[in-house]
């Protein structure tokens, strides 16, 4: 955070943001009577303050920031910091001065938030995120709840304790699918856990969801022709709301965090917006993939090796529809809630990534990528992955599940790696579903490991 400290930023009418400049000396108000200049003082918040100034034939404001020094809180103080940056008039110049708190100077004084509840939305490139999550909980040796069978707790249904696998208790992270249910989870992870999510904008996730789910959602299934037009056509021809998998079909973002999918009022929306933004510190938003890992890099105090990371469970270019612009309008009236909590949220990654500097992000964005190429260099021997149809692969530890007819790729290693790289490289290409079983072996071996301890302790108390 200390590209924003001590920072000036110049807003323009030709600039969707702020640029980050470097140190400069700001203009000497102290020459005049400040009272004589003051246009307009706001209180926003307990944290910030807002003065806007008139010197000599200049405009100025002066916004004042005192940081929380609470992971959990700190991406609220930056939407709201960004939203006073955000207001100022067109053609002032901001100046941001304060206090950020641990966010500020040596990070490495601040330990790594390592209790992490992540809700892995449909189709959002959640497998990605799970999969930075599973490395960072191995390296860390963290422990990591997991779904007593298969890949998921129980979803469709609201997730239950009673779901995750003893061996896996108690966790530090959880990140398999789940429909979210706030009360079990509390009862579950560490006090002051972070709650995070993802989502995408509602266009392409259904388009995703459409071709993906195509044979396990009852909905499309009935589609002729596997025509997504056919079914935004008259939705209600195939859509039944009570069938077991409905929500794949509809508001299918709503359904995973725990609302009702068949409820589209604006004032239900706005509702469940509200509790969503009151619950989840940060929700990340997967158009805008490397921006938010920026955010959850300063909300958790992570290194930048934590968010490295390749593309997990990508479709080949000919498994994709064409959504057209009245193709989208349809998606998004027959989406509604989602639209609603996509666009709600958009708009708040936006004002936390104004609050930091556009400049700055975009910085560290480039360090990220240029990360990731120096892996990709190692692991397959150029700057882009060998990609591979899962359907020709052989490689049964990197061979992405295959959903029906769809063609998923999965990654190809090059054969002269190292055993650390090979470990390495083979971790950043698992799938989820080999990746989950490999982590449910390796921490039910700790665990009985573990409790055999504890019982030849007691055996030899008595």
């Amino acid at each position: 955070m200390s590209c924003m400290y001590g920072m000036r930023f110049q807003k323009t009418t030709n600039q969707t943001g702020f640029k980050c400049q470097t140190p400069a000396a700001y203009w000497q108000v102290k020459e005049w009577q400040l009272s004589h200049h003051v246009l307009e003082f706001t209180p926003v918040n307990k944290r910030v303050t807002s003065l806007h100034l008139r010197v000599r034939d200049r405009s100025l404001t002066v916004v004042s920031a005192y940081g929380p020094n609470m992971s959990a809180v700190y991406p609220a103080f930056l939407e709201s910091l960004g939203g006073v940056q955000d207001s100022a008039p067109t053609g002032h110049s901001v100046v941001l001065v304060g206090d950020f708190n641990a966010h500020v100077g040596n990070d490495s004084l601040r330990p790594k938030h390592t209790d992490v509840v992540f809700l892995k939305t449909h189709k959002t490139a959640s497998s990605t995120m799970q999969n930075i999550l599973f490395r960072f909980a191995e390296r860390h040796n963290l422990t990591v709840a997991l779904p007593n069978y298969g890949g998921q707790f129980s979803y469709p249904y609201l997730f239950q304790r009673s779901s995750v696998h003893p061996h896996t208790l108690p966790p530090n992270i959880i990140t398999n699918h789940m429909r979210f249910n706030k009360k079990e989870l509390e009862k579950l992870m560490p006090p002051g856990s972070v709650y995070i999510t993802t989502m995408r904008d509602t266009s392409s996730m259904f388009e995703s969801l459409f071709v993906y789910c195509y044979t396990g959602s009852e909905a499309f299934h009935r589609v002729p022709n596997r025509s997504l037009g056919a079914f935004l056509e008259n939705p209600f021809k195939y859509y039944h709301p009570k069938e077991k998998y409905s929500m794949l079909a509809r508001n299918c973002l709503t359904y995973d965090l725990g609302g009702n999918k068949d409820n589209t009022s604006i004032d239900y929306a706005r509702q469940l917006a509200a509790e969503v933004e009151k619950t989840f510190s940060l929700v990340m938003i997967s158009n805008y993939f490397d921006e938010s890992l920026i955010l959850l890099r300063y909300l958790l105090n992570w290194d930048l090796e934590d968010i490295i990371y390749f593309k997990s469970n990508m479709r080949s270019e000919k498994a994709k529809k064409k959504v057209t612009p009245e193709l989208s309008a349809k998606i998004r009236a027959w989406n509604s809630i989602d639209d609603y909590l996509f666009e709600h949220f958009n708009a708040s990654l936006w004002r936390q990534l104004n609050a930091i500097g556009l400049d700055c992000v975009a910085r560290e964005v480039q360090l990220l990528r240029k990360a990731q190429q120096k892996l990709m260099k190692t692991c397959f021997g150029e700057e882009a992955p060998r990609l591979k149809s899962a359907s020709k692969m052989k490689n049964n530890i990197l061979k992405p599940w295959l959903p029906g007819n769809v063609e998923i790729m999965g990654y190809e290693l090059v054969q002269n790696l190292t055993a650390d790289a090979r470990r390495l490289c083979t971790k950043l290409t698992m799938p989820e579903l080999q990746y989950s079983n490999a982590m449910l072996k390796a921490q039910s071996k700790r665990y009985l490991k573990e409790h055999a301890k504890d019982h030849r302790g007691q055996r030899l108390k008595t």
